[in-house]
């Protein structure tokens, strides 16, 4: 999420451990509090960022770093 007055730091912190660890990155980038509420309501999530690595959902930043962990 990215906004006028507002970086998501941990969305900026997940792209970082994907591209450490080699990925290529699609950044989804949401603009506006309304493009965030939609995502989330349409995905079902209580947060974002939400990884996907390969079509498969990890979660958020915290679930990546254990996803990383063990591959």
């Amino acid at each position: 999420m990215v906004l006028p007055d507002h970086t998501c730091p941990y969305g900026v912190r997940a792209k970082e451990m994907l591209e450490a660890c080699g990925f290529q990155v699609d950044d989804r980038i949401l603009r506006s509090r309304e493009e965030v509420e939609t995502f989330k309501a349409e995905n079902n999530l209580a947060t974002t960022p939400f990884i996907l690595i390969d079509d498969q959902p990890i979660g958020g930043t915290e679930e990546l770093e254990r996803y990383l962990a063990t591959t």
